[in-house]
């Protein structure tokens, strides 16, 4: 049933989801722009876990999506989002913003799901370039992180605040920036130009 499953949702998104992002002049693939800054956060993680922002990635070419690697995707995420209660960095570490892995009590923000379930995937054999923390605005203009991973069936959105992965131009976020494909500690601006409605951006 699992794989009957994940066959259909495979074919949905290979028809239904790319043609119906085509026919809305939209696109399954987000199209990213040059070298923006980094975010702070995530600086300070560099600085703290240098081996984070230290990966390359020689073949830029998104995964190509199996039934046994979507399955992979569903189970990380679903395990991820059931393991770590949310909370802020201000309750946890006692300062606004800190990225960082879940702590030892499971607790943590958007940030550290995206990188447990990065590290995750990536234990299991998924490229680093094919796995980019991303930050986003949700509607009420509140910032967000997400994790794209990039597929040769679009670029996908693994989220804590939305159990079912999706295509990214099917989510209600403005897309902002996310890590390089071939270089961890660089990012790069996205090309959003969808008509999200979007709150007014608090800085």
């Amino acid at each position: 049933m699992r794989l009957f499953t994940s066959l259909v949702v495979l074919a949905l998104l290979g028809a239904a989801g790319l043609s119906t992002a085509n026919a809305q002049g939209q696109s399954a693939f987000m199209e990213v722009l040059g070298k923006t800054t980094q975010p702070i956060g995530h600086h300070d993680l560099c600085a703290r876990m240098p081996i984070e922002c230290r990966e390359r990635t020689a073949d830029d070419k998104p995964v190509v999506l199996t039934p046994a690697l979507w399955n992979e995707l569903i189970a990380v995420n679903d395990n991820v989002n059931t393991a770590i209660v949310p909370d802020t960095d201000k309750d946890i570490y006692g300062r606004e913003e800190y990225w960082n892995y879940p702590d030892t009590l499971g607790k943590g923000d958007c940030e550290d799901f995206v990188l447990l379930k990065r590290r995750e995937l990536m234990q299991r054999g998924w490229s680093a370039g094919s796995l980019l923390i991303t930050v986003v605005r949700q509607t009420n203009g509140d910032g967000h992180a997400v994790l794209t991973v990039r597929t040769d069936r679009g670029d996908l959105v693994l989220d804590n605040l939305e159990g079912k992965i999706k295509l990214w131009e099917q989510t209600d976020y403005q897309f902002i920036k996310r890590q390089s494909d071939t270089d961890s500690g660089r990012w790069v601006s996205i090309a959003d130009d969808r008509n999200v409605l979007v709150g007014s951006i608090k800085r």
